[in-house]
């Protein structure tokens, strides 16, 4: 963008100039033109489809953003899933052990009714065949005091020994009884526990589907980023080699036109107390600009322009594009008060330091030197060497 937009610039100010030495005789200015709207058309085109790419990369990131929170969300699920399935199934494994054991305990009690069924009904039978002796035939049978004892002794031991028979029987009874109920409660636990571990198997392969799901979309997602990516870059690629092209073609038909530099041409004069080093458009203005502070103003005009003193001075420093980096090939005039000028990106200078200047005299030539994207002046207005918006002066 910042590059189609100088080159753009600067394509119009090469334009002005073409137009003015066309209009003297030099060439055919139909023909540069209808040039120049082709290009400049193309140009606008390549432009808006950066921008729409742009725009569609925005929507892939939160896109992409989306997808990546989702999938940590039901990777969380999955987790939570896989403890309740792990406890469902501890659970089970208790109840399954329960019963295990109650159905041995439950054998074993069966086992013993069994016999204590056998040894009740063997007495029984002994009883009806026998017939139990009551207490009267026992004191009328006996011989004397010491066998009437014997002999009620004998009798208690018997009943004692009935009566033990059919407790044995009532507890085992009810020992089963409370062990069936037990196996019952048991089977039920397992049942809902193996109801629950199935539909959390069921929760579990939901999740991880959805996590399949949402890591093919975030795939997908990431790899759409990447195809306009490169799309936004061979859109790039193509500005760039349309306007190498423009410029190349323009820059021909300029070498055929005129093999000296250009004239100074009028002095153009501003609102305020100085004039403008250049006449051309205002392409970048002061301020914050791409994130940072822009200490001066653009002005589009083609490579070889000469650049005239704002106003009276003396050249108080001058450097190269090796000592000044991004502002290349570099001037400032003092003016006195604490106020001076500075002219950026020059192609060549026309004073050395320490000479003085007036108001219009050239002091050096517009070119593209340092970092810059097309042909054009940065001129600034510093205070006690803090910057200004020169728009103030001119």
């Amino acid at each position: 963008m910042l590059k189609s937009r100088f080159a753009l610039a600067a394509l119009l100010a090469v334009a002005a100039a073409l137009i003015m030495l066309l209009a003297a005789g030099a060439a055919s200015a139909e023909d540069l033109e209808s040039q120049l709207d082709a290009k400049e058309a193309k140009l606008s085109k390549v432009h808006e489809r950066s921008g729409v790419l742009t725009s569609t990369i925005s929507r892939y990131r939160a896109r992409i953003g989306r997808l990546t929170t989702e999938v940590a969300d039901l990777r969380n699920q999955e987790a939570a899933v896989k403890v309740r399935l792990d406890a469902k199934q501890v659970e089970l494994d208790r109840a399954v052990a329960v019963l295990d054991v109650a159905k041995q305990r439950l054998a074993k009690m069966r086992a013993h009714l069994k016999r204590a069924l056998i040894a009740l009904r063997e007495r029984l039978v002994a009883i009806y065949e026998t017939g139990t002796p009551d207490v009267l035939s026992v004191i009328v049978g006996a011989n004397g005091y010491d066998d009437l004892i014997d002999r009620t002794e004998y009798l208690n031991r018997i009943r004692g020994n009935d009566e033990a028979v059919v407790g044995r029987v009532r507890e085992l009874r009810d020992q089963i009884q409370r062990t069936v109920t037990r196996l019952r409660s048991a089977k039920d636990r397992i049942e809902a526990a193996r109801d629950a571990i199935a539909a959390e198997e069921q929760a579990l392969a939901n999740a991880r589907a959805a996590v399949q799901s949402r890591q093919s979309a975030l795939v997908s997602a990431r790899a759409d980023r990447v195809a306009a990516l490169k799309k936004i870059e061979q859109t790039e690629e193509d500005l760039d080699g349309d306007v190498a092209e423009i410029q190349a073609e323009l820059a021909a038909q300029l070498g055929e036109m005129a093999s000296s530099p250009l004239p100074a041409g009028p002095i153009r004069q501003g609102s305020g107390q100085f004039i403008w080093p250049v006449d051309g458009p205002v392409v970048s203005g002061f301020g914050m600009r791409w994130g940072r502070m822009h200490e001066g103003i653009d002005i589009a005009v083609p490579a070889g322009t000469p650049i005239r003193a704002a106003a009276d001075g003396s050249v108080v420093l001058m450097q190269s594009e090796a000592e000044s980096g991004g502002y290349g090939n570099f001037t400032c005039l003092d003016h006195g008060g604490g106020l001076q000028t500075c002219y950026a990106h020059q192609s060549a200078f026309a004073v050395s330091s320490g000479q003085s200047v007036s108001q219009g005299d050239v002091i050096g030539y517009v070119g593209c030197t340092g970092h810059c994207f097309g042909d054009h002046l940065h001129f600034e207005v510093r205070i006690g060497g803090a910057p200004t918006d020169p728009l103030g002066y001119l």
